[in-house]
């Protein structure tokens, strides 16, 4: 069966090491032959959210920026991918923003049920996404539907691109073809 799989890449970074993971990833899906699209925060405009709560009344942000699209193809995706940078031994900044505005999704009847993380960083210890991990997982904890899937990780490179011959991207690229 084929599935909607929607990659959401956080990095602030044109040809960054944690989107070459999400190609990688969108590579192995496409070739599975589901229906893929990459979303690229960079080239968005998304605001912090106001913690107004107002989306939980009306299943919409008051906010008129370019999440107002994003959230219903989150929605109505069945696989959700994010990929970001580890900076400080944490998610991007805009991978958090990107979680705190899709509120909307948690009264609505959301499809996803298979999230994956992706994430690239200086350093290469094994220890270095877990915090991130961990608030990924703490997102996917409020939607019951929904179960952490599978990550991989890309360490010890800093460089836009630097990344290329990594393993991590072999093991994108089949984490992808088994979706």
């Amino acid at each position: 069966m084929n599935k909607k799989v929607l990659i959401l890449s956080t990095s602030p970074r044109k040809n960054s090491n944690s989107e070459a993971l999400a190609e990688a990833f969108a590579s192995g899906a496409n070739e599975a032959n589901n229906d893929v699209e990459i979303i690229r925060m960079r080239e968005k405009n998304i605001r912090f959210c106001l913690g107004c709560f107002a989306c939980q009344k009306t299943g919409k942000c008051v906010i008129k920026d370019d999440m107002a699209a994003i959230v219903p193809k989150m929605e109505q995706a069945d696989v959700l991918v994010f990929a970001t940078p580890i900076y400080y031994y944490e998610m991007s900044g805009q991978m958090k923003t990107l979680l705190d505005r899709a509120n909307p999704l948690f009264i609505a009847d959301y499809r996803f049920r298979d999230v994956y993380f992706l994430s690239s960083a200086a350093e290469a210890a094994d220890y270095v996404p877990q915090r991130a991990q961990s608030g990924l997982e703490g997102w996917i904890e409020c939607f019951e539907k929904a179960r952490f899937a599978g990550t991989v990780f890309g360490g010890g490179v800093t460089e836009a691109g630097e990344i290329q011959g990594s393993p991590a991207l072999d093991k994108a690229y089949e984490m992808g073809r088994a979706v």
